[in-house]
């Protein structure tokens, strides 16, 4: 491979002069970057892949709460919800949302998870790529892929936005972390590379401006469950995606201008807890509670 992928225009272009699909030419250039054959470049994301799995099904079955008492039992409420009232949008947008809850739920608790792209964001990756691969029978091959085609989605962000709510807002985490859940679903349906772009620019551009006001300094409130809310905001861009509905922006400038809300963006939005949410009354009393 010639160059390293930095823009997604170039990772078209690559998928189009190779008639290749994004997660193959990432894996071959992974593998020829690291000098290892591509199985270990799979093997490496299955480790990751495996860890999901495992912080959902910890999560799923703990009603720990996190060490400040604020958050720990939302999964947990929301499983008996689902057992006994079944939701308007069906059985997958009940694994989606319980999913995500116990991942970030299992984060609080010091758990093993994997960051994806950032802790506080950790679980939206994992619910709709878990969730809707159990639903459709999805093997663990086209998991991978999936896996594979999020990871490049995250990593070129990256080279123009720093991945963290300090530097960009939470549109930089939460945010990344929908647009590369939409991608990976739109693949694993079958979609072509304009229409895992296409999602993917959806998503991000819709999310563009989000803060992160986290409440006392933690990442409980909102970030948890800020989680299943962008795991169905995902959803929805894939869907928009694969009816062949495109981003009158093109997905670079889309980033481009995410780097530019970011550095727009007052630091006091900015992980500091100096406004927003962090500074309404009933913020500063549990503040205070917290740490008196």
């Amino acid at each position: 491979m010639e160059k390293n992928i930095s823009t997604f225009k170039e990772l078209r272009e690559a998928c189009e002069k190779t008639s290749k699909l994004i997660w193959e030419v990432i894996q071959a250039q992974e593998a020829e970057f690291a000098e290892v054959p591509p199985e270990e470049i799979r093997r490496l994301v299955k480790r990751s892949l495996d860890a999901m799995k495992e912080s959902i099904q910890s999560g799923l079955k703990s009603k720990e709460m996190s060490i400040s008492g604020m958050c720990g039992d939302d999964c947990d409420r929301l499983q008996k919800r689902f057992n006994s009232q079944s939701s308007l949008f069906g059985k997958t947008f009940e694994k989606i949302t319980t999913y995500a809850l116990a991942v970030i739920e299992e984060n609080l608790r010091m758990g093993k998870i994997a960051a994806c792209p950032t802790a506080g964001s950790c679980a939206i990756v994992p619910s709709v790529l878990i969730g809707v691969s159990e639903d459709l029978n999805v093997g663990e091959d086209e998991q991978i892929n999936a896996l594979i085609t999020a990871g490049a989605i995250g990593r070129i962000v990256s080279n123009k936005v720093a991945l963290a709510g300090a530097v960009a807002g939470c549109q930089a985490e939460c945010g990344v972390a929908s647009a590369m859940s939409a991608g990976a679903l739109t693949q694993l349906r079958g979609g072509n590379v304009d229409e895992i772009l296409n999602a993917v620019a959806l998503a991000l551009k819709n999310l563009l401006g989000l803060t992160c006001d986290p409440v006392c300094g933690l990442v409980e409130i909102p970030c948890v469950k800020r989680n299943p809310f962008l795991a169905v905001h995902a959803v929805t861009a894939s869907e928009l995606a694969l009816a062949g509905i495109k981003s009158k922006i093109p997905l670079d400038e889309v980033v481009d201008a995410l780097e530019q809300t970011g550095n727009l963006m007052s630091p006091m939005l900015k992980e500091s807890s100096q406004a927003g949410l962090a500074t309404t009354k009933t913020a500063l009393e549990l503040k205070e509670r917290l740490f008196k």
